[in-house]
């Protein structure tokens, strides 16, 4: 049942409705832009020129606006890449000022978008957006270009029809969330702050209040090479030992920890599945006929807000892997004495907000005021909001259109009636959270 709090919020909804069309065009456009992610080292897409898009657009609003690239990360930052960089490749952050005594609400998106290969299999152009019965297609419609694009439509509508609002309003839109979270970790350093914040992630008009982190640690076993095809004698008498076969005694153990992690009574979360950690990538071996001296798996490893220490960090969780797999280890006479070598790259950490905090029932009640039902949960992976929360000192909450199984599909596509509610319970909620003067 759509319930409105007052005839301006009936005519900002109503108005929203009637820009349908301004929405599509802007998401088409944002779709436009190839912001694919990459890896470090590889050369900008058009992140620049998206970012200078939203600019022009956000100053027309009146709003303040700054566009920069951050240095680039060096080594010992657990929580980025080494080596990144952000050349051509900037992020943004508007400043909407609020006529005061109002709370300050964040509107953010990441503009990065996973790549859109193989692009002989889209039926249509990934970018260059198309409405099909009542799908938005193209590379990042969901996650979450048509997210960015519902949250600008909401502050346009409002300045439209001359709504002021008495909270400041932070537009935000960063790089390499699909990569690593570099980006918001870099706005958060920028000083982009609120009382609380949205971000625009395909939520399906539910309120995530929780994530899991995320780490990609490389374990690497050594073996001893020989020939493949001649008999030998036992290791400790010289003879060959086979790296490969030894990792499997690495992912037997792994399995094992997936599965007592499982079912550990502590480890249950009311919004997000237990820890999980398995193999994503395997390399090893040097010839077809020659014993593997090394072996390397790249392991997917997720854990929850509740295993972090006293830093932030998921050290508890890369230090219980590393003893579990050494135990068992152990029980192997060669790797007893050669044991698995770890490498772990940069920290995703977790992050949740209560149940109960003012933003989820204000973001959820403007839902529920023009007809999405949503309801309280949580997503197993990482986004931008953990950082928001968890480093910026902003309880952010993600909120948006689309359902995240539409993500990083071929044919990725957006609901044009989510976009649209989206906007407009987007656009309540600023009215709600921030205020607006009389």
């Amino acid at each position: 049942m759509k319930t409105f709090g007052s005839e301006r919020e009936e005519r900002v909804v109503r108005a929203v409705r009637e820009g349908r069309d301004e929405l599509v065009a802007l998401v088409s456009d944002l779709v436009a832009f190839d912001t694919t992610a990459r890896n470090v080292g590889d050369p900008p897409r058009q992140e620049a020129e998206l970012q200078e898009y939203l600019r022009r657009r956000l100053e027309a609003l009146g709003a303040t606006v700054d566009v920069w690239e951050p240095e680039p990360t060096g080594t010992g930052n657990r929580f980025v890449p080494d080596g990144l960089d952000f050349e051509g490749r900037p992020q943004l952050a508007a400043h909407l000022r609020g006529a005061a005594g109002g709370r300050s609400l964040l509107l953010n998106g990441h503009i990065d978008a996973v790549s859109a290969e193989p692009v002989d299999q889209w039926t249509h152009d990934p970018f260059r957006a198309e409405v099909h019965d009542g799908l938005l297609y193209g590379r990042g419609s969901c996650d979450m270009k048509g997210g960015i694009g519902g949250m600008l439509h909401a502050l346009e509508t409002l300045q439209r029809l001359g709504v002021r609002l008495a909270g400041d309003v932070v537009f935000c839109t960063n790089t390499d969330e699909e990569s690593s979270g570099a980006g918001s970790y870099a706005c958060v350093a920028r000083g982009v702050q609120a009382d609380a914040g949205l971000c625009a992630e395909p939520t399906g008009f539910d309120a995530w209040v929780a994530c899991r982190g995320g780490v990609n640690p490389v374990v690497r076993t050594v073996g001893r090479t020989g020939h493949a095809e001649m008999h030998h004698p036992h290791w400790r008498e010289g003879g060959p030992v086979n790296a490969i076969e030894k990792m499997s005694v690495v992912l037997d153990a792994i399995r094992a920890l997936r599965a007592e992690w499982s079912a550990r009574p502590e480890l249950v979360h009311p919004y997000l599945h237990a820890p999980s950690i398995l193999p994503t990538v395997i390399r090893g071996g040097e010839w077809m006929v020659t014993y593997p001296s090394s072996c390397e798996a790249t392991l997917s490893a997720q854990y929850l807000p509740g295993q972090v220490d006293a830093d932030g960090t998921g050290q508890p969780v890369f230090d219980e892997v590393e003893a579990y797999i050494a135990a068992a280890a152990a029980k192997d006479d060669w790797l007893a004495e050669h044991p698995p070598e770890w490498t772990w790259p940069c920290d995703i950490v977790p992050a949740e907000v209560p149940d109960d905090h003012p933003i989820v029932a204000t973001t959820l009640g403007c839902a529920a005021a023009i007809g999405r039902t949503g309801k309280i949960s949580g997503l197993d992976s990482w986004h931008d909001a953990a950082v928001f929360t968890r480093v910026g000192a902003t309880p952010t909450i993600s909120f948006g259109p689309g359902h995240i199984s539409r993500a990083h599909t071929i044919d990725e596509s957006v609901p044009v009636d989510d976009l649209v509610d989206h906007a407009a319970a987007v656009a309540l909620a600023l009215m709600r959270w921030c205020g607006v003067t009389e």
